[in-house]
C-alpha cells in the first residue's frame, strides 16, 4: 500500500486593505517537532519566524501568492483560492491528500478536505499558517520600507488606526485594494 502523503493549506491576508493575499502548502518530514506546531495567530511574531525556518527545514512546501490586482478582478474569496492553488501546483512532491482550512477549496482539486478551524485542529494546517503568515509578514514589512505612513512593518496592512490615518493623510497606494470597504469609500467619495 502507498503511503499517504498529507498536505496541509492555509491562507493570510484575507482581511487586509493593502497587499496580497498569501497561501502556503506544506508537506510535513518525519523529522519536525509537531509541539512546536499550532494557530500562527497564537504564536509571537518572533516565535513563529523560528517555526517558520523550522517548519521550512523540515517540510516540503510552497507559497502561492494572488496579487492586489486578482483580489480586485476576482474578489477575495476567489483570490485567497487562487493563491491556494497556486501553492498546492507549486508543490515539488505532489499530496495523495490536501487538507484546507476553511469552507472553500480550489476548483479542479482532486483528493482534499476542508476543515474548518483547520489552522487551531491539524498539524499540517498549523504548520502551513504559520509558513504563510511569516512570508507575507515579511514581504509587507519589506513594503513598509517604501511605503512609511501605513505603519505596514506592525499592521501588515490590516485596517488598524495608524494604517486608516496613514491613508486619509497620504492616500491610497497601488498597494492598497481599492474593492474594499475604507478604500472604496475614500474612492468613491
Amino acid at each position: 500500500m502507498r503511503e499517504l502523503i498529507l498536505a496541509g493549506v492555509d491562507e493570510v491576508g484575507r482581511g487586509c486593505l493593502a497587499g496580497p493575499v498569501v497561501s502556503a502548502a506544506v508537506i510535513l518530514k518525519k523529522s519536525i517537532n509537531l509541539e512546536l506546531l499550532k494557530d500562527s495567530k497564537k504564536i509571537t511574531f518572533k516565535k513563529r519566524e523560528k517555526i517558520s525556518e523550522h517548519i521550512k527545514d523540515n517540510s516540503y512546501y510552497a507559497i502561492g501568492i494572488a496579487s492586489v490586482e486578482e483580489i480586485l478582478n476576482l474578489n477575495i474569496l476567489q483570490a485567497s483560492l487562487l493563491s491556494m492553488k497556486r501553492a498546492i501546483e507549486s508543490l515539488a512532491v505532489k499530496p495523495s491528500l490536501t487538507l484546507i482550512d476553511g469552507n472553500f477549496a480550489p476548483k479542479g482539486l482532486k483528493n482534499y478536505k476542508n476543515i474548518i478551524k483547520g489552522d487551531e485542529k491539524i498539524k499540517v494546517i498549523s504548520a502551513a499558517s504559520i509558513v504563510a503568515k511569516v512570508y507575507r509578514d515579511r514581504f509587507m514589512i519589506k513594503l513598509s520600507e517604501k511605503f512609511t505612513h501605513y505603519a505596514w512593518e506592525r499592521n501588515f496592512g490590516y485596517g488598524t488606526k495608524a494604517h486608516l490615518e496613514g491613508l486619509k493623510k497620504f492616500g491610497i497606494t497601488t498597494h492598497h485594494r481599492k474593492s474594499f470597504k475604507p478604500i472604496y469609500k475614500m474612492l468613491s467619495s
